[in-house]
């Protein structure tokens, strides 16, 4: 068994565990059981109970547990008929609903903990409890859960654990979650004027006009790097015809997570969720020839999908979102070369953010749409060419996670403090292709289908930024900062030449704000280090006299005094390169 199985195992085990604390705690007829799986930093597990859990309790469940860990009680696999599970849990109304649910003839089995708790699960578990002693565990907070992820349900307490089979990974994490407070993106996007969110409008962020400078920038960007390259960037509709979505298949596999309305005729519209069918449409505008391939049409139209207001989170869930969207058209013979042209753009792209990332291969899952024989050439296509980016052994594969339409790359991103992301993705398609009859004219004259890509590097530019903004606690590098310098004069009397800097420095390109509150400079310093602006520049006498600036670096301090057109020699040199402060 691999350590990251035995771990989910362990995991598993010590939800059970905290039930059984749980119940003997308070009282077994008080508490109803729902589910309590594994998870990637510990365990939950959801009660019905009439009374609330608080941090207050915290202390006297993880002793509860330790205690029962201690017994080193056994765990007992038995398999039981439907008739004798209904039986076992009437009590339990979660369970039987459960129950219900499971298919004919499917196995069901209950895991006994000692003789006197019993969970309806599939386990695998830990043999006895003693193998538990050594198991790190801390509960993280309670927090409340509609059954089955549904506000039509009743809502329960969630009592969610970290653990770890090693202390010091438990103690490295707490510290991660620690750091991770401190740069809560949502935190940061109030405090510096980013974004927010307000009720009238649920996961759709208004930016403020410091976060749009960001949001441009990082756009600007993107493009510029995107039309080098070839890309042609295009924009299409927000509402299309449900017609559109059904050739594609999002009807039947995304439906519910679509924004559906009737128009003044009376057809049935979705408010797109990807933009792939627009860019078919876009290829579909006129005959394409194979001199014509690879075509790459990329855009950045906003996309809205129905998220359920419980799973929303900051800028990480949104409804609303730019996607940083490209679909490329190839021939066959173009899959590697494609492939590795966009891996060679993602390494240009997060090199600028100082991000590490890691490949992972998505292959078929269970609602695949096509042709068996064609997933499986496809899957041996990326396999193919991965091993030759990467080598056979550095990448990951992540069974049954492809798009219904294809297998795909997706980039797995670190930050600063070792948090793992989903971010991009590079999905091969030959389904789509087919369901909209794409074509091209090969050099026989002959029609060809081409092979669709699809692929986003940052994923959505709401969710990168929340992503970066926590990666520099808001402190961005300069050639992304909202205001990139803050001219602090010392008096009134030295106004005018703190306006002819700040006039200097804006008709080069450099944000700069200008600071001529009546305040003390110790204040205005202070406040500017708490905006994270990354150089302030303090104008006095001496100053003026001489055309100079005094330098002040974020986090670093006092640079001391520069020619004015020296400084803006060295910023405008720092945009350039993109440097990471």
């Amino acid at each position: 068994m691999s350590d990251n199985a035995k771990e989910m195992m362990f995991r598993h085990s010590m939800s059970h565990v905290l039930a059984k604390a749980i119940k003997e705690l308070y009282g077994k007829e008080n508490v109803k059981l729902a589910i309590g799986p594994a998870i990637d930093n510990g365990f939950y597990y959801d009660f019905d109970i009439n009374k609330s859990i608080t941090n207050d309790d915290f202390e006297k469940i993880e002793a509860k547990m330790k205690e029962i860990i201690d017994r080193c009680e056994d765990f007992r696999r038995v398999e039981v008929s439907r008739a004798e599970a209904l039986k076992l849990f009437k009590d339990e109304p979660y369970k039987v609903e459960l129950i219900n649910e499971l298919p004919e003839g499917e196995t069901i089995s209950i895991y006994y903990t000692g003789d006197d708790f019993v969970d309806l699960c599939r386990g695998p578990h830990v043999e006895n409890a003693k193998f538990l002693k050594g198991f790190a565990y801390k509960i993280n907070r309670v927090s409340g859960a509609y059954w089955k992820g549904s506000e039509k349900n009743k809502m329960l307490q969630r009592v969610y654990v970290y653990g770890f089979l090693d202390k010091n990974d438990l103690k490295a994490y707490l510290h991660q979650i620690e750091e991770a407070l401190k740069r809560d993106h949502r935190k940061l996007g109030k405090e510096l004027d980013l974004f927010f969110f307000d009720e009238t409008a649920p996961g759709m962020a208004y930016w403020l006009p410091k976060g749009f400078t960001i949001l441009n920038t990082l756009i600007e960007f993107w493009r510029g790097e995107h039309k080098k390259r070839g890309y042609l960037e295009f924009s299409g509709p927000q509402l299309n015809s449900s017609k559109l979505w059904k050739i594609s298949g999002h009807w039947d596999h995304y439906k519910d997570d679509m924004f559906v309305l009737t128009d003044a005729d009376g057809n049935e519209q979705a408010l797109k969720p990807m933009n792939c069918p627009n860019s078919i449409r876009i290829y579909q505008s006129k005959l394409r020839s194979y001199k014509d391939l690879p075509l790459r049409f990329n855009d950045v139209d906003v996309i809205h999908r129905n998220e359920k207001s419980g799973q929303l989170n900051g800028l990480f869930r949104v409804r609303m979102f730019r996607q940083d969207d490209s679909h490329n058209y190839i021939r066959e013979d173009q899959i590697g070369s494609e492939i590795k042209s966009i891996v060679e753009i993602i390494k240009s792209l997060y090199s600028v953010f100082g991000l590490e990332y890691q490949l992972t291969l998505s292959t078929r899952p269970e609602d695949y749409m096509g042709d068996i024989e064609v997933w499986n050439k496809a899957e041996a296509d990326l396999k193919k060419v991965l091993g030759e980016i990467c080598g056979n052994d550095n990448y990951r594969i992540n069974e049954g996670d492809g798009a219904f339409y294809g297998p795909k790359i997706d980039i797995v991103m670190k930050d600063c403090i070792g948090r793992e992301w989903q971010m991009g993705t590079i999905q091969l398609d030959f389904q789509l292709p087919m369901r909209f009859d794409l074509e091209y004219v090969d050099e026989d004259g002959s029609r060809k289908r081409p092979i669709m890509v699809h692929r986003a590097i940052f994923g959505s530019f709401e969710r990168f930024i929340g992503i970066i903004t926590e990666h520099f606690a808001g402190a961005f590098p300069t050639w992304l900062s909202p205001v990139q310098v803050k001219i602090l004069p010392i008096a009134d009397a030295h106004l005018d030449y703190a306006r002819q800097v700040a006039d200097k420095l804006d008709e080069v390109g450099i944000r700069v704000e200008l600071d001529d509150r009546n305040e003390k400079i110790g204040k205005k310093i202070r406040e500017a280090q708490l905006e994270k602006v990354p150089y302030s520049l303090i104008v006095g006498e001496n100053e003026m006299k001489d055309g100079s600036v005094s330098v002040r670096k974020r986090v670093v301090g006092d640079q001391g005094a520069m020619q004015l057109d020296a400084f803006i020699q060295m910023i405008l040199e720092e945009i350039k390169t993109k440097k990471i402060n």
